[in-house]
């Protein structure tokens, strides 16, 4: 089936969300670089914890030196990972979820807290054909929040990829309902370079997703 993408026509409530990433990601590109970005990939979403902190640290490096990534992480941010494709399982834990537990123990950020259920299964976005990938508000209404008892000052999601972002701006949104007076940003580990190649894996970078032509786009 395909999956419209004017089903949320009045659009988002926040409709652009600054984000920040570190590593990029090539799908189909050809060559060395490519090949270990796809690795790179398959590693981060097997979740193994010793590999999530090699990378954390890594993270924390390129905080404290690189200029892409200056300021965008605080001792007072709330870490919130978001959701995989299906509900909670109790007892399990995602790749976001690895990543928030290891950004935290790197020293990025106050608190992790894992509020952000998925109650519906969407459909993975990797596998799906274009056309039938979940829209935002597909993602919107999947997601459930479970409230802390103080609203953060500064949330910061937490995924292992992104794409268009069509997710992290779902999850925005939903966070932004319970919270409109939190600052809420987004960070990825791995950002997607489309179908063409890349040159070299770590290329941090800020920027914004935002809400045009009744789509998620990313910048960069």
């Amino acid at each position: 089936m395909t999956i419209s993408r004017t089903d949320f026509p009045s659009g988002p409530v926040m409709r652009t969300i600054a984000y920040a990433s570190c590593y990029v990601y090539s799908p189909t590109g050809a060559g060395a670089v490519c090949e270990r970005s796809r690795l790179l990939r398959a590693l981060l979403k097997a979740g193994d914890a010793s590999f999530m902190l090699k990378y954390a640290c890594r993270v924390r490096q390129q905080a404290d030196d690189s200029p892409q990534l200056a300021g965008f992480f605080s001792a007072t941010d709330v870490l919130v990972p978001v959701p995989g494709s299906t509900p909670y399982i109790a007892g399990g834990l995602w790749a976001a979820e690895h990543l928030a537990v290891a950004l935290l123990n790197a020293g990025l950020g106050g608190a992790a807290w894992c509020g952000l259920r998925r109650v519906r299964a969407v459909r993975k976005s990797a596998t799906a054909a274009p056309g039938t990938r979940p829209t935002v508000s597909v993602h919107f209404e999947s997601f459930v929040l479970e409230r802390p008892p103080e609203a953060p000052q500064r949330i910061v999601l937490i995924d292992d990829v992104v794409t268009k972002g069509r997710t992290l701006l779902a999850a925005a949104n939903r966070v932004h309902e319970a919270y409109p007076r939190s600052q809420i940003r987004a960070f990825a580990l791995l950002r997607t370079m489309g179908f063409s190649g890349v040159q070299q894996l770590l290329d941090p970078c800020q920027g914004e997703i935002s809400w045009k032509a009744g789509d998620a786009h990313r910048s960069p």
